[in-house]
């Protein structure tokens, strides 16, 4: 290689250290005015699969920093899915767990019936979020019950606001969130569909979606 082969690659390095220390500079420049922590209101939604994926991720990522934290389930309840077992088999002692759905609403086919499960699941919800020690509470697949009015929208959100410890997270799922809900909120991803197997004939797997 000479010296003039060399020289362009020597320039293009030169110039990515350049950008990159801009790049570094702006970004302390911005982190530099973040300061505290707040306890968040977190929405997953959206027709796409890993709502409650990205939530149980994120229960996964509090019992590894030693954070007590819980989930309860208003769908699933009912159902043998692998965070359930890892949960309740491996981490007790950091994550309650509360299976309290009974299925979707065309399993069940009874409405009171969905009602009164989705109240218990609020009641067991509210309990666990009053407990400051519990640093983040998962209310797994909540956005359906709250979808099909088995609960007030208005009173869910008027806990959150006055009665959730200021540094718990509290992490809603499911699809069709409420737009009052995702006005609350403090962080809000929507998962978009793009393509799923299930389309394709291939039905839900373990490990994949449950």
């Amino acid at each position: 290689m000479t010296e003039a082969d060399a020289t362009p690659a020597a320039d293009e390095l030169a110039r990515h250290a350049q950008k990159m220390a801009k790049k570094k500079a702006a970004r302390d420049r911005m982190m530099a005015g973040k300061a505290g922590e707040k306890g968040l209101i977190i929405v997953l939604t959206g027709a796409g699969k890993g709502k409650s994926s990205s939530g149980f991720g994120m229960i996964l990522r509090c019992i590894a920093h030693g954070m007590p934290c819980a989930v309860v389930q208003f769908i699933k309840g009912a159902w043998d899915t692998g965070e359930r077992r890892l949960l309740t088999t491996h981490f007790s002692d950091l994550c309650q767990f509360h299976a309290m759905g009974e299925g979707f609403t065309w399993e069940t086919q009874d409405k009171a019936r969905d009602i009164a499960a989705a109240r218990a699941g609020w009641d067991k919800a509210k309990e666990l979020i009053r407990d400051p020690k519990i640093r983040m509470v998962l209310l797994d697949e909540i956005n359906i019950a709250l979808r099909y009015d088995y609960l007030d929208i208005g009173e869910v959100l008027e806990f959150l606001r006055t009665e959730k410890p200021p540094l718990t997270h509290v992490v809603l799922t499911g699809r069709n969130a409420k737009d009052e809900l995702i006005e609350a909120a403090d962080l809000v991803t929507e998962m978009t569909l793009v393509k799923h197997p299930f389309r394709a004939g291939i039905k839900g797997q373990p490990g994949v979606e449950f």
